[in-house]
């Protein structure tokens, strides 16, 4: 498996965080190679942006099995019932409201990667591919996203 990233993230925040990403605006740097295929993106307002978390470590001893951000209040959970950054591939996903483009360059608002994170993918959101209506959702992930957007 060969997967190299089309471009890197541009931010102000420069640590990992578990809070207030909602109001992050940043950018997203397009290699020019592929500023071509950025042609019709404007006519979305929201993104799904898949990228690499460089800075996330597994131990499968800790992070396989565990309470989401170490909080006694959360329910022990396996890393796959969660969004938890440190995974056996680090790889996340957040869609975005696209705030404008210029030339190779996404501004874009709610982003969860920090500044130099690698993206992988670019994709629009549509509703008929990316929306489920009525998801069920534990109560813990309610309470656990407070505050996080």
């Amino acid at each position: 498996m060969n997967i190299q990233p089309i471009g890197f993230v541009k931010s102000p925040v420069t640590e990992q965080s578990d809070e207030n990403w909602g109001k992050v605006v940043s950018e997203i740097c397009i290699d020019e190679a592929y500023g071509p295929g950025l042609r019709g993106l404007s006519q979305f307002s929201h993104l799904i942006v898949v990228f690499f978390m460089h800075q996330a470590k597994f131990n499968s001893a800790s992070d396989l099995v565990r309470r989401p951000r170490g909080r006694a209040d959360m329910p022990e959970s396996g890393i796959f019932a969660q969004r938890a950054k440190h995974r056996p591939n680090p790889i996340g996903i957040t869609a975005v409201e696209l705030i404008g483009i210029e030339k190779n360059i996404l501004r874009v608002r709610g982003l969860d990667a920090i500044d130099g994170t690698p993206i992988l993918d670019i994709k629009p959101y549509v509703p008929a591919f990316d929306r489920v209506p009525q998801p069920i959702v534990p109560e813990w992930m309610e309470s656990l996203m407070e505050g996080y957007f």
